[in-house]
């Protein structure tokens, strides 16, 4: 399987109607390239609260283009249907009251088939207005058009991960897409790659074309020389630690991960599983036999400090993570190839998998960069006030979008999260 190679994150045209057009269409498009494998009865499961309906998702999306641009940008607009600003607003306080979002999978109405009707109507508006309007007004709109698409492609990861979560409840172990056989083979020898320590930048200014404002701004940050593995952790160096009973020792764990692992029964990553006295691991393609040589994969963060713990070493900051991607190219393997799993790290010299294949925890806090202020309005409720109990991951996943991902690109989680994409990568001090 060959690497998706990603566009420059700020190639997104900025005032050229049909540009504009274009690159909403193909966006919009590859959302429902995903849900072209699902029947209609896939689309309203919710098995938890932290997750969503494949219909949420495709309403939710549509009613941010709705709700930020066509309301806001057209004169003397009508809703499609005005409640649906009540069913699909997610979080945004300032845009009025919502829906509960662990009760989104309660409803059967609007239907799957009434919500593509919506999403249509909405898309061809869209297309109008980008094709009608000046460029005053493309000029506001080109901006909230370019959020809008990249949080399209962050729902088109999150489509993925729910609809995994949702479908693995299901005994029959259901297929969403094909994938090869796992290869037995064990994983390639991990090496470190060493860092000088010193003053960095990192974050993002004006000048970097799109970024999302959490990214920003620009600061200074000191390290101290350190090593990265040159690969994220495996499955087969992740099974080392579950049979050496790390999940039986407290002293390898944070108080409160420590915690959630004896309240929920914790023993082994989410959705592996025991089958002949074999590891299995439910995936996007069914049960398969646990392949040694794949980065191990959805793991809270509580998981992967322990992990770190026990193999004496430690996980990287978000500073120590960006400064080692900057400049490296941004391929990896990312939802485009159709691959619906982490894939082997190659070997090869340098680091490797930095971007897709799994999203990688970090050490650090999920707090403001020095000088940040969210943007006024409803948008600055985007990612500012997340700004607590959260810890930051880096780098994509294989459920990532192509041209969905840079070094600066700050992720972020609770520390329980384990049905999302996420693995690790080792540190050490020099």
């Amino acid at each position: 399987m060959s690497e998706s190679r990603a566009p420059d994150a700020s190639s997104y045209p900025s005032t050229d109607g049909s540009a504009l057009a274009a690159a909403y269409g193909a966006v919009r498009d590859q959302t429902l390239r995903l849900c072209e494998p699902l029947a209609t009865e896939d689309y309203v499961l919710q098995c938890m609260a932290e997750s969503s309906p494949t219909r949420w998702h495709i309403a939710h999306v549509t009613w941010f283009f709705e709700r930020f641009i066509l309301q806001e940008h057209v004169s003397g607009y009508e809703p499609y249907d005005a409640r649906y600003y009540f069913l699909f607003n997610s979080y945004y306080q300032a845009l009025g009251p919502r829906h509960g979002r662990a009760q989104r999978g309660d409803l059967s109405r609007p239907t799957v088939d009434e919500i593509r009707a919506y999403r249509q109507v909405v898309d061809e508006r869209m297309v109008t207005l980008l094709g009608t309007a000046d460029d005053t007004v493309l000029g506001r709109v080109a901006p909230l058009l370019t959020l809008g698409l990249n949080h399209e492609q962050q729902h088109q990861e999150l489509l993925l991960t729910d609809l995994k979560v949702n479908l693995s409840q299901n005994p029959l172990h259901p297929v969403y897409r094909p994938l090869p056989e796992p290869v037995a083979t064990p994983p390639a020898e991990a090496t470190w790659i060493e860092f000088d320590g010193g003053i960095r930048s990192i974050g993002t200014g004006p000048e970097d074309g799109f970024h999302y404002d959490n990214e920003g701004p620009r600061h200074e940050v000191l390290l101290r020389p350190y090593a990265l593995a040159s690969r994220p952790v495996s499955n087969a160096e992740y099974l080392a630690f579950v049979e050496d009973g790390g999940y039986e020792h407290p002293s390898y764990w944070l108080d409160l991960g420590y915690s959630r692992v004896r309240s929920e029964g914790w023993n082994h990553p989410l959705y592996w599983e025991r089958v002949d006295d074999t590891w299995h691991e439910y995936t996007l393609g069914g049960l398969r036999a646990l392949a040694p040589a794949e980065p191990v994969c959805h793991l809270s963060y509580f998981e992967a400090d322990a992990f770190a713990r026990w193999a004496e070493h430690r996980l990287p900051t978000e500073a120590e993570w960006e400064c080692a991607a900057a400049g490296l190219p941004l391929t990896g393997h990312f939802a485009d190839a159709e691959h619906a799993q982490p894939m082997a790290a190659p070997a090869a010299a340098g680091l490797q998998q930095m971007f897709g294949t799994v999203w990688e925890w970090t050490s650090s806090a999920y707090s403001a960069y020095p000088g940040y202020r969210p943007p006024p309005g409803a948008v600055g409720e985007y990612n500012g006030k997340f700004m607590c109990n959260q810890y930051v991951l880096r780098g994509g996943s294989h459920g990532t979008p192509a041209g969905h991902i840079r070094a600066s690109y700050r992720n972020f989680f609770p520390p329980e999260s384990r049905w999302q994409f996420a693995g690790l990568r080792l540190a050490r001090d020099l």
